[in-house]
C-alpha cells in the first residue's frame, strides 16, 4: 500500500454562477441525476452541451430517465441535477459545478433552432430524444492546493 505523500494546505473557493457556466460551456461528459421513479435516485453519464445557456443532452426514448422525468401531466416540471468536473489527483486540485432546474423534452422544432440536434452520444443505441435542462440554481467550487 502506497504512503498518501503530503502536498501541502489547500483552499475551497466558492465560484460564482457566470465561472461556473463558463467552465460548463466546455461541453464534454457529465453526470445526470435524478428521481428514478423504479430503481430509485439515479445517476446517468451522458455527453452534453451548453446552448442558449441551458444544458443540453441525449437520452434513449422510453428508456429509465425518460419515464422518469415525464410526469404526464401538463405544466409540471420534474427538476433534476447535472455535474461536471476536472479533478487532477496528482496535484490535489480540481472543481465541481453544480446545475439544477427542471428538464424538459426538447421539441423537433426547437432542435433545429438550437442547434441541440448536433449534440454527440458515445453512448450511441438510438439515443435520439434530447433533454434540455433550465438552470435555476447553479453552483461551484474549486479546490487549489496552496
Amino acid at each position: 500500500m502506497s504512503a498518501m505523500r503530503d502536498s501541502g494546505p489547500s483552499t475551497l473557493e466558492e465560484l460564482s454562477e457566470k465561472e461556473c457556466l463558463q467552465l460548463a460551456e466546455q461541453g464534454g461528459i457529465g453526470r445526470v441525476a435524478f428521481g428514478g421513479a423504479v430503481v430509485g435516485p439515479t445517476v446517468f453519464p451522458v455527453n452534453y452541451r451548453l446552448i442558449n445557456g441551458q444544458v443540453v443532452f441525449r437520452i434513449r426514448k422510453g428508456g429509465t430517465m425518460d419515464e422518469s422525468i415525464s410526469s404526464g401531466i401538463d405544466d409540471v416540471e420534474v427538476k433534476i441535477a447535472f455535474q461536471i468536473d476536472h479533478i487532477d489527483e496528482r496535484n490535489r486540485n480540481g472543481w465541481s459545478v453544480l446545475i439544477q432546474g427542471p428538464a424538459h423534452h426538447v421539441s423537433e422544432s426547437e432542435l433545429s433552432a438550437t442547434g441541440a440536434d448536433d449534440v454527440d452520444s458515445w453512448a450511441g443505441d438510438s439515443r435520439d430524444h434530447y433533454i434540455r435542462i433550465a438552470p435555476q440554481r447553479v453552483t461551484g467550487r474549486r479546490i487549489n492546493r496552496i
